[in-house]
């Protein structure tokens, strides 16, 4: 069958803002590919967002993304449905703190949040490089404020923050690349999102007011607040939009 949506890839698609992200694309009729580790999760996911859309548009696909052969038969199956117009890495996590006070606990802690956070991004664009749109890609990166303010002094939150700066030079590099064959690369840095799961319960009342009062807007973000950003910088109007770190934060952290 002929058809003349685009084909969105959304990694960490099942839950939080990846799953939004997903259901936007979807609601303007593009095909959408969804990645995770959780398959029940994964293919949930997949129903309701084609339930609501009603069309089958999204199409679940399960890997590991740490691990390259998981991520290169992920890539394999996706090229079946022809070529990617929009790469959206948005897998991550903030990892739990190291498991001890020693070092080889730190470094195992530090390198499974680089791997979530960076190589999962790294691996998948690497994988679906040849297969972006030419002309007229979009690969766009999920940040975080943390990578602009810095962690919040623990062992984990450096970690997190440290992984997600990475991100940027990275991408910056990959948009000079690109550029000339007309794929657009930009970061979009989200400050706090309610209703995502990051922050594994520690969302206290106390901690949310905290976060809110961090912002000139006077609220929290949504993943629909990322979403609609994201649907931004992939459209064809956002062509002349590339090499740039967006932050979407209601002021918790200035431009620069």
């Amino acid at each position: 069958m002929v058809t003349t949506s685009r084909l969105a890839v959304v990694s960490g698609g099942a839950t939080g803002i990846g799953r939004e992200i997903a259901t936007a694309f979807a609601a303007q009729g593009d095909r959408v590919v969804i990645i995770g580790r959780r398959a029940g999760l994964l293919h949930q996911a997949g129903r309701d967002i084609n339930r609501a859309a009603g069309a089958e548009l999204v199409i679940p696909v399960g890997a590991d993304l740490t691990d390259p052969a998981q991520v290169q038969r992920a890539a394999d199956r996706i090229a079946e449905f022809g070529t990617v117009d929009v790469l959206v890495n948005n897998a991550g996590a903030i990892i739990t703190p190291p498991a001890g006070d020693g070092l080889d606990a730190l470094a195992a802690s530090w390198r499974r949040d680089l791997d979530i956070n960076l190589i999962t991004a790294v691996l998948l664009t690497h994988a679906l490089l040849s297969h972006l749109t030419r002309p007229g890609g979009r690969l766009i990166m999920i940040s975080s404020a943390a990578a602009q303010r810095g962690g919040a002094g623990t062992h984990s939150a450096g970690s997190y923050a440290a992984a997600k700066a990475a991100l940027h030079g990275w991408a910056l590099g990959l948009a000079r690349q690109l550029g000339r064959d007309g794929i657009t690369v930009n970061v979009l840095a989200p400050g706090y999102i309610q209703d995502t799961g990051i922050f594994r319960g520690q969302d206290t009342p106390d901690f949310v007011a905290t976060k809110i009062a961090d912002t000139l807007v006077g609220r929290p973000g949504t993943p629909a607040d990322v979403a609609a950003a994201v649907t931004y910088i992939a459209s064809a109007g956002a062509g002349y939009l590339t090499g740039q770190i967006i932050g979407l934060n209601g002021g918790a952290v200035l431009g620069r």
